[in-house]
């Protein structure tokens, strides 16, 4: 059956739908199955750590949306400095991560350098249930944040560790711009670019 793939505006009361569909669509990521190893309790812990980085960090600074079965958060520029873990937050996050937290926050650093200096959005999160794939959530949360920071005149930065997503970004106009290594025999992170684009060629 197919599920309602409209973006809305993401609120706190729409974290069980979110961190569900987020835990679901990254359950098969390289970067998530490197934090949370063990299969059985992958889901939960996902969720829990999905559910954390919404309601207490982006759904405050960034811009996020959702449609029935998937979600993106996106940062505008003016939001960078505040869309970033507090101490509770990390505590969290640390809690949630378990043994991996250290091996976590080490990854975060070197991301960190790759980072770019000037003005840009980020699309921080973006999935969608496997359930629902091919009913275009992901294209439609794509397009709407995109349309945004095209109306901003800025471009868009986001960083992928699973390869079969990078066509997908590719024909939204991102270009891969940096390969990294991620500490402790981590997985590949690939950084991506897109500069903007007029609206009428879009």
């Amino acid at each position: 059956m197919s599920i309602p793939n409209t973006p809305k505006t993401a609120t706190v009361d729409d974290a069980p739908l979110v961190s569900r569909a987020l835990a679901l669509a990254f359950d098969d990521d390289p970067m998530m199955r490197w934090c949370f190893p063990e299969s059985t309790a992958r889901e939960a812990g996902l969720g829990r750590y999905f559910a954390t980085l919404f309601t207490r960090q982006y759904v405050r600074h960034g811009v996020c949306e959702r449609t029935d079965a998937a979600a993106a958060f996106w940062v505008p520029p003016e939001a960078q400095d505040k869309a970033v873990p507090d101490a509770e937050t990390i505590q969290e996050l640390e809690s949630i991560l378990g043994d991996r937290a250290a091996l976590f926050a080490q990854a975060a650093l070197t991301a960190a350098d790759y980072a770019p200096q000037e003005p840009h959005w980020s699309l921080a999160v973006i999935g969608a249930d496997p359930a629902a794939q091919g009913q275009g959530h992901g294209a439609a949360l794509l397009r709407s944040g995109l349309a945004k920071a095209d109306a901003t005149g800025l471009p868009t930065y986001l960083e992928s560790s699973k390869p079969s997503n990078l066509p997908v970004y590719e024909h939204f106009g991102f270009t891969v711009r940096e390969k990294m290594q991620l500490p402790e025999n981590g997985p590949t992170l690939w950084t991506m670019w897109r500069e903007p684009r007029h609206p009428t060629n879009a």
